[in-house]
């Protein structure tokens, strides 16, 4: 059954592959976007099934603005909150709890006052949420200790977890919170595309080597694996359930070796201490409260980089046919992309 979708966050770099995504599967999307949006990875709206199999429709507004949410949200069978502020860092951290924890108590409200329309929703989470791992791999049963965060985005969408499960057990809403990895892939070069953005560093030599001493560990999630864990989600997903939709578990020094042997190029030979990392991002935020341009890396970089951050998704494979592919495969995908577009050379 074709279904009339709100996506929060559409303009963002997963947000924009969920639409295109739900459009070729002939849905009804309303991509809830502001007004000063970048809307270049979005299809032009359509009122019709057009070429796309289904019709765009763009809604304005802002998930801390309820009126403009609670207005998209009328006629809707379903919600992704893909919406949030990914930044690990920001020089004023009271927006990461304005955005990714009252944005999602503004979707909660909306369902309720659109009197039960509403379907099912599904929110984009984050493994930050669960913590860290180390020395072991986590499934959905972790809950985050709440007694240490490496950023305040971490915090954030650890609050904003508990009260998604909160919402689902005590309420009956149907949320169904999913979890990716760190997401790579094609598309926008933004913060939510960080293993993209050190490939660009590292291919142009402003990052010599890897990052500390290549024990770190991290799942990492295709974008398009976690499109279509999401739309699995909706379709399948059962509402109060815990969905990872994370990859292989690997560290960035992997990562940086794949890439090398994929561009016949040279493996990175040295770490490079996390005490310079950590001193080279307090530059960065200086530099930031001058010129106003986010840095690349911050010290809550560093915190992330000291633990590790490893999970199972065996849950999403058996309950949503969830199938992601390799790092191998999908390097193998990101690193043309990033050449095409000469961000690197090689």
């Amino acid at each position: 059954m074709k279904k009339i979708v709100l996506v929060t966050g559409a303009s963002g770099y997963l947000g924009g592959r969920l639409c295109h995504a739900l459009l070729n599967q002939g849905h009804h999307v309303k991509a809830f976007v502001r007004r000063t949006s970048d809307l270049s990875c979005l299809p032009s709206p359509t009122t019709d099934s057009g070429d796309h199999g289904g019709a765009l429709e763009l809604a304005y507004g802002d998930v801390t603005d309820y009126p403009s949410l609670l207005d998209a949200c009328s006629d809707c069978h379903v919600i992704f909150h893909a919406a949030a502020l990914v930044e690990p860092w920001l020089p004023d951290p009271s927006r990461f709890v304005s955005v990714n924890v009252g944005g999602l108590k503004n979707v909660l409200q909306a369902y309720k006052d659109t009197g039960g329309s509403i379907e099912k929703i599904i929110y984009t989470s984050s493994f930050f949420a669960l913590g860290s791992t180390d020395g072991y791999v986590a499934d959905e049963s972790q809950i985050h200790s709440g007694k240490y965060f490496c950023t305040e985005y971490e915090k954030s969408k650890a609050i904003a977890d508990k009260i998604a499960l909160e919402a689902a057990s005590s309420e009956g809403v149907p949320i169904v919170p999913v979890y990716p990895g760190v997401i790579y892939g094609p598309g926008k070069v933004t913060a939510g595309n960080v293993v993209a953005r050190l490939i660009i560093e590292r291919f142009n030599w402003r990052l010599p080597g890897f990052i500390g001493e290549g024990n770190d560990r991290f799942s990492f999630s295709h974008v398009d694996d976690v499109v279509e864990g999401h739309i699995a989600t909706m379709n399948k997903g059962r509402p109060g359930e815990r969905y990872l939709l994370t990859g292989e578990n690997a560290s960035f020094k992997h990562v940086f070796d794949l890439a090398a042997t994929i561009t016949r190029t040279n493996k990175p030979q040295f770490g490079i201490p996390l005490f310079a990392i950590e001193a080279y991002g307090w530059l960065l935020v200086l530099c930031s409260r001058l010129t106003g341009k986010l840095p690349l890396i911050s010290p809550p970089t560093v915190y992330v980089l000291r633990h590790q951050w490893a999970y199972s998704c065996e849950k999403a494979k058996v309950e949503l046919n969830y199938s992601p592919r390799s790092l191998e495969e999908g390097l193998t995908e990101v690193l043309p992309w990033l050449k095409r577009l000469n961000m690197i050379k090689y």
